[in-house]
């Protein structure tokens, strides 16, 4: 199995981390194997919560739902790796190889909508990790939420990399209906090689093109997200990115820079010089260029589209072939429609 680190950075909370040994490395091919060949392990999540704020203006909303937290997916330069930290766990190899699972997202999302204190916005699904991960064919979680979703008319958000998404387009086409759901899908190359190196266990880009296409047909609106944007190495691809995905139906699109917040820059920059050496130098500079001179600039107004000349340069191409191709805005979603649903057997409680 592909994974998009190699690494075991040590974790920023922690005060001791186990190194490799390099001698050791050498010669024990079955060590080798075994740590480039890690199993997915899923670790039950016991939270009370399901739904998480935040106040951040360069978010476009304040709520979310992760019904699983780690990826499989394992790209490579993923910005919640370092989420993983939190839970006494590293942004390397553990991020999508230990897998924390909320079995009880259905159940905890239905109580908080049931809250009398809750006025209806938008939930975002995969504020953090990407809830049509490979598991969630198995476990369903997210299709579970969304039924929760469309009893309670709540109006959502889902961002995806996976075609998986197309398994619950019936039910996305009747939350559509009533102007309660809008999806995006991120695609970050064409290149099928590429894609396999860079986003290892994500769905290939042209069955993303697919899903965008299928949605579109039953009525989604689907936004395409170019993201992340990695100067001198998919930059280029924006243009041809964004027509294909409106020749397949999206209606929308967006871009996000490059972000690589604390730990994700070690692993991002091993898989960068690993997988591209003739390009790594570059590449890294024009990252400094758009973070002035550094990998990283956290700072709000800055942290998704970056600062200086190759910036502007990025988001001036955007707004080209945003124009050229048709893109609009979407309508905001409808947020009137929201209702708790009579508690089972209450109106049997009318004849007792």
């Amino acid at each position: 199995m592909r994974h998009g680190s190699h690494l075991d950075p040590p974790n920023r909370f922690q005060n001791t981390h186990a190194v490799p040994d390099l001698e050791h490395l050498e010669w024990d091919e079955e060590y080798l194997h075994q740590r480039e060949h890690r199993p997915i392990e899923l670790i039950e999540d016991s939270s009370q919560t399901i739904v998480s704020e935040n106040n951040s203006p360069d978010i476009p909303f304040r709520y979310s739902v992760n019904p699983y937290r780690g990826c499989i997916h394992g790209c490579s330069y993923c910005y919640a790796r370092n989420s993983h930290e939190y839970l006494g766990l590293n942004a390397g190899l553990d991020f999508e190889t230990k897998i924390v699972v909320k079995r009880d997202a259905p159940a905890l999302l239905r109580k908080f909508l049931s809250r009398r204190s809750w006025q209806s916005e938008p939930i975002a699904f995969s504020g953090v990790t990407d809830c049509y991960q490979p598991i969630e064919r198995e476990l369903g979680l997210t299709r579970q939420c969304l039924e929760v979703v469309d009893e309670f008319n709540q109006p959502v958000t889902l961002i995806t990399k996976n075609a998986l998404v197309v398994r619950d387009k019936q039910l996305l086409a009747s939350l559509a209906a009533r102007n309660l759901v809008h999806v995006a899908i991120s695609i970050t190359t064409l290149e099928p090689q590429l894609a396999r190196e860079m986003e290892p266990r994500t769905s290939i880009p042209s069955a993303r093109l697919r899903a965008i296409e299928l949605l579109a047909k039953e009525g989604i609106p689907v936004r395409v997200m170019v993201a992340p944007i990695i100067p001198g190495l998919n930059d280029h691809e924006m243009p041809q990115i964004m027509k294909s995905a409106r020749e397949a139906g999206a209606q929308a699109a967006g871009y996000v820079l490059l972000r690589l917040p604390l730990t994700v820059e070690p692993v991002f920059l091993e898989w960068l010089r690993r997988t591209q050496p003739l390009k790594a130098e570059k590449v890294e500079s024009l990252i400094r260029d758009t973070r002035q001179g550094g990998l990283n600039n956290s700072l709000w107004g800055q942290r998704m589209t970056g600062a200086g000349p190759i910036a502007e340069q990025i988001k001036t191409m955007f707004q080209v072939f945003q124009q050229k191709y048709g893109f609009k805005n979407f309508a905001p979603l409808d947020c009137s429609q929201f209702s708790r649903p009579a508690p089972q057997g209450s109106q049997l409680r009318l004849f007792e």
